[in-house]
């Protein structure tokens, strides 16, 4: 393009942009200001220090569950109770994280619950698995989740304990006032043992290994008793035995090996043989025993023994010579602590 050409056109360009500038003065400066200010308010936020945006509190105190007073229970469900920190009463932006833990198993959160306006929130019907349930609760909020409370446990059992009654058997006779019930069933059971017969009753608790020891009065004749249990969790059960209360009492039985002997044989051993039994009809061992024989013409012979195993005791002894003809005795005395004495005699007779 000649240069000419190229001058004029310059020139042209100037000019308009000449009056673009003069029609638009005013709007220049406030496009100016504009950016001015933009400008600024860039440098300003680049530079300035940054302020932290709000976030929520971190909750750092745990709630607490209320322990029950018992914790076994036949009940399929339980209500729990969650008390929180004062500050989070009412509080719609935190809820409470109930945790369970079963045998060998982790902790796993199983509900969440809005917080009452209350210090305690109640659970409603939390089901429970057979045997031990741990629960745990947390608070959780925009702050994160508390640590988590103790532990509460609950024991679920629906089953009714077992009774057994290891004596006396039954139908057995007990010669005695009150007749002693010995068994075995869950441990921390409550017990009460009825007599139908004369309505006496007493009350007991197994002990720790399940055992138990109860003495029910007797009447006269077959006495029916009932032993009902309620274990831990509130489930019953019964047992019953027959016993019968005998009119036996402590007996002895005198016995000797001769009771006729001739006065022409003499010198003659003789055996005297008691046989003890308690008022069962049992053989009763280490029993005092005393043995007296009195022989016409001779002084009389006595001796203390006990009886053995087998609730015998023996007297062996020698009628001598110069014993006069007649009747004479022999006797046996037998006193024990528990049943009282008893006594027996025979005649010992020295013939021609």
């Amino acid at each position: 393009m000649p240069w000419l050409v190229r001058l004029a056109l310059i020139a042209a360009v100037v000019a308009l942009s000449a009056g673009i500038l003069y029609v638009g003065a005013r709007g220049f400066g406030v496009v100016v200001g504009g950016v001015g200010s933009s400008l600024g308010g860039f440098v300003k936020g680049v530079t300035a220090t940054p302020s932290p945006s709000p976030i929520a509190d971190t909750v750092s105190a745990a709630p607490t569950l209320d322990q029950p007073s018992e914790p076994y229970t036949s009940e399929a469900t339980v209500d729990l109770v969650v008390t929180v920190p004062a500050s989070l009463i009412g509080d719609a932006t935190h809820r409470i994280r109930l945790y369970l833990t079963l045998p060998g198993q982790d902790a796993t959160p199983i509900t969440e619950v809005p917080i009452a306006d209350t210090a305690k929130t109640v659970i409603p019907g939390v089901s429970l698995t057979d045997g031990i349930n741990d629960f745990q609760v947390s608070i959780t909020g925009p702050g994160g989740e508390t640590d988590r409370s103790a532990v509460v446990r609950y024991v679920f059992d629906d089953a009714p304990p077992k009774i057994t009654i290891t004596s006396p058997k039954n139908n057995a006779v007990v010669n005695s006032k009150a007749v002693t019930i010995k068994g075995k069933t869950q441990a921390r059971t409550t017990l009460l043992a009825r007599n139908d017969a004369n309505g006496s009753s007493v009350a007991g608790t197994a002990e720790s290994d399940g055992t138990f020891t109860l003495s029910v009065a007797l009447a006269t004749g077959s006495n029916k008793i009932t032993v009902t249990g309620t274990d831990p969790a509130g489930n019953t059960a019964q047992a019953s035995v027959s016993v019968k209360r005998g009119t036996g009492k402590l007996t002895v039985d005198l016995s000797a090996s001769s009771y006729n002997i001739k006065r022409s044989r003499l010198p003659e051993p003789i055996t005297l043989t008691a046989s003890v039994t308690d008022p069962d009809g049992h053989v009763l061992p280490g029993a005092d025993v005393t043995f007296t024989l009195s022989i016409p013409g001779i002084p009389t012979v006595s001796i203390d023994t006990t009886t053995g195993g087998d609730g015998q005791a023996t007297f062996k002894t020698t009628v001598p010579k110069g014993a006069d003809l007649g009747q004479g005795s022999a006797t046996v005395l037998v006193t024990t602590k528990d049943f009282g004495s008893a006594q027996d005699y025979t005649v010992i007779t020295i013939s021609k």
